[in-house]
């Protein structure tokens, strides 16, 4: 019995076949935090936060508009990224004490699958944040109501926007999807 012999041509389209799953399989990676705002309605999540009381040890941020439900994480390198928000500069601020409560994210990061992609990019969306949504914040077994007071980009040098201040405010912010070069989109959130 003879076994059936590759040809240069079958290799040829095998590799072409692959690779086409391959870019596509890449393409819905990419586009994966886009596309939550598509299959995911705002209400899911407000209806979680009713439902939902906060715990003291699991500190949270939530957006409903954009589908936000991420983990507040501290620490002292930019490693805490992958973990969630990362809680910048605890010492100028948090929901308890005021100040300037400082959460930054990341806004694009790829991962292995699109679910990955979307979980390691929850401030992907922050653009679409307008003057007026609400955001909630769950710290230190208290959760904390917020409104966007303003949105504008600084430059990625800009550390002001992370200094201490007398008013009670949370400054969200994140690279310009352009990468890290083009400067930083900054939501001024205020509380109610």
């Amino acid at each position: 019995m003879r076994h059936p012999r590759l040809t240069t041509g079958s290799i040829k389209l095998i590799i072409s076949v692959l690779g086409l799953i391959g870019g596509l399989y890449l393409v819905v990676d990419v586009s994966s935090p886009a596309l939550t705002l598509l299959g995911s309605s705002p209400n899911e999540l407000s209806q979680k936060l009713v439902e939902s009381k906060p715990k003291v040890g699991e500190d949270r941020l939530y957006i409903p508009k954009i589908n936000v439900d991420v983990s507040i994480v501290t620490g002292d390198s930019m490693a805490v990224l992958e973990q969630g928000a990362w809680h910048r500069q605890p010492r100028n601020g948090d929901p308890e004490n005021g100040g300037n409560f400082v959460l930054s994210a990341h806004r694009f990061s790829l991962g292995l699958t699109p679910q990955r992609t979307v979980i390691k990019s929850p401030f992907f969306n922050i653009d679409k944040l307008q003057p007026g949504d609400e955001i909630y914040v769950d710290y230190n077994g208290n959760r904390y109501t917020y409104k966007v007071a303003r949105r504008y980009n600084v430059e990625r040098t800009a550390t002001e926007i992370e200094a201490r201040t007398d008013e009670t405010k949370m400054t969200l912010y994140s690279c310009d999807l352009r990468g890290e070069i083009a400067g930083r989109e900054v939501i001024e959130v205020l509380p109610l």
